[in-house]
């Protein structure tokens, strides 16, 4: 099976663009960019410390910035960050990379409503995917199911005022406990397919599937922060 685009891993690989960025706002002055580059490249913990920053997620964060030339994964890199609390240890830090890459991919609505973005077929209701992956063969259920965990944990992060509205106002049965349930449930359960091993997929969704919440609520701030 080819690698399905959400189970990107590790650190990105930034273009020159993104790079160029994280040092031009760099707070020391002298700082030689190609060999600063070249160290990140070399070093993770080098990215990583540069992506936890505070100066670069302020560079980002500043609203008289017309137009802000970073990628969308080293933007919610970064956004992620600032709004998920607390100390990170390396799972929660491999969690992000994939939360970022998912994010990145989601910026396209057409991808959004896609289970791989090859296909044609759009689902926009998870009972739909339900029925597909209950109809479907082994590994076509695999991505079917982290696509539902994918699916509820954005709207549950980025659209809880839609679907508080709706389920308040509009007399919808479906609240936010019901996408929670959803997401981490699907998680859960893609976590345990064989494929998961093979994509290197598990831990991520064994950490999303137990602390949905604690990234769903940093999806709701950073939401919220840029509207």
């Amino acid at each position: 099976m080819q690698t399905p685009d959400f189970a990107m891993l590790g650190p990105p690989m930034f273009e020159a663009p993104d790079l160029r960025f994280l040092f031009e706002h760099f707070p020391v002055p002298g700082v030689n960019m190609e060999e600063a580059v070249q160290l990140a490249l070399e070093r993770p913990t080098t990215l990583e410390s540069l992506l936890d920053s505070d100066y670069v997620a302020d560079a980002i964060d500043d609203r008289q910035m017309q137009w802000l030339e970073v990628s969308p994964k080293l933007f919610f890199n970064v956004m992620l960050r600032r709004n998920l609390p607390g100390p990170r240890n390396l799972q929660t830090r491999r969690t992000i990379h994939y939360l970022a890459n998912l994010l990145g991919l989601f910026v396209n609505s057409d991808r959004l409503y896609r289970v791989q973005g090859d296909e044609a077929q759009s689902f926009h209701y998870l009972v739909d995917l339900m029925q597909e992956a209950a109809q479907s063969g082994p590994e076509r259920c695999f991505v079917v199911q982290s696509h539902i965990g994918n699916y509820a944990l954005f709207l549950a992060g980025l659209c809880k005022p839609w679907i508080d509205y709706r389920h308040q106002y509009k007399r919808r049965p479906v609240s936010l406990d019901y996408y929670c349930r959803m997401g981490s449930g699907h998680f859960f359960t893609a976590s345990r397919h064989r494929l998961a091993e093979q994509t290197g997929v598990k831990p991520v969704f064994q950490d999303l599937a137990m602390r949905f919440d604690y990234y769903r609520g940093g999806l709701e701030r950073m939401s919220a922060r840029w509207h």
